[in-house]
């Protein structure tokens, strides 16, 4: 080989991969901005503070993953991911957010969310976690993936944070919790805006997406997922 002639792979260039940040808070958009930018192959493209920004950011920038919070001035990340999806089949989406892990983690896979980070894990995971979503697999926290595989053959008391993110709606999960923080029904009626005969037909629905028979141990399950989620 001449001297003048380049080496194999010499020439070649690291893959960039692109990314949108959604969050309403500035500072905790640029500490994930930091975080990101410090990876050669990461570059961030793009910032939003709600719900309406990140759609119209995510069809014009064509980021390869979205990184949001779940509670946007507009609506929520829930909500977010899912329409995100339907606009854009493949997207990786990547929630970060402050609320707890156990509660909402699994609801955000469902939604179509590629993993999960904590907001105080952050800085140790998050980037971590982009690889891993940007890799097609999916990330969550080792505890949380240790409690999601072992809820089978733990039984049901820790099967039930797969069974409940899985299987009631959100307006259903907002009356089980408060059903578990000991309200009757006319006060979680007058909590989140609902008629009480309303929240009597949620009560219903969620005994029976939960095998729960009587409205005893519909009262004791609700209290067993509460006290595994004080936040």
């Amino acid at each position: 080989m001449s001297p003048s002639e380049p080496q194999a792979g010499a020439t070649a260039s690291v893959s960039v991969h692109r990314i949108l940040i959604v969050d309403d808070h500035p500072l905790v958009r640029m500490g994930l901005r930091g975080l990101l930018e410090a990876e050669s192959d990461l570059q961030v493209c793009g910032e939003a503070a709600s719900l309406a920004e990140a759609l119209g950011a995510a069809r014009k920038l064509q980021p390869d993953l979205v990184i949001t919070d779940l509670s946007l001035g507009d609506g929520n990340g829930l909500e977010l991911i899912k329409r995100l999806l339907a606009q854009r089949e493949g997207l990786r989406v990547l929630v970060c957010s402050m609320h707890d892990e156990k509660l909402f983690a699994l609801r955000a896979l469902a939604a179509g969310a590629c993993g999960y980070v904590g907001k105080e894990q952050a800085g140790r995971d998050v980037v971590d976690a982009v690889r891993q979503c940007l890799a097609g697999r999916i990330w969550l926290s080792s505890a949380m993936a240790g409690q999601a595989l072992g809820g089978a053959r733990e039984g049901r008391a820790v099967a039930d944070v797969a069974d409940v993110a899985a299987a009631l709606t959100d307006r259903e999960l907002a009356v089980f919790e408060l059903i578990g923080r000991g309200l009757r029904p006319a006060q979680i009626a007058s909590q989140i805006h609902l008629s009480v005969k309303t929240v009597e037909t949620h009560r219903e629905k969620i005994k029976k997406k939960l095998n729960l028979r009587t409205a005893s141990e519909l009262i004791r399950s609700a209290m067993q997922w509460v006290e595994r989620d004080p936040g």
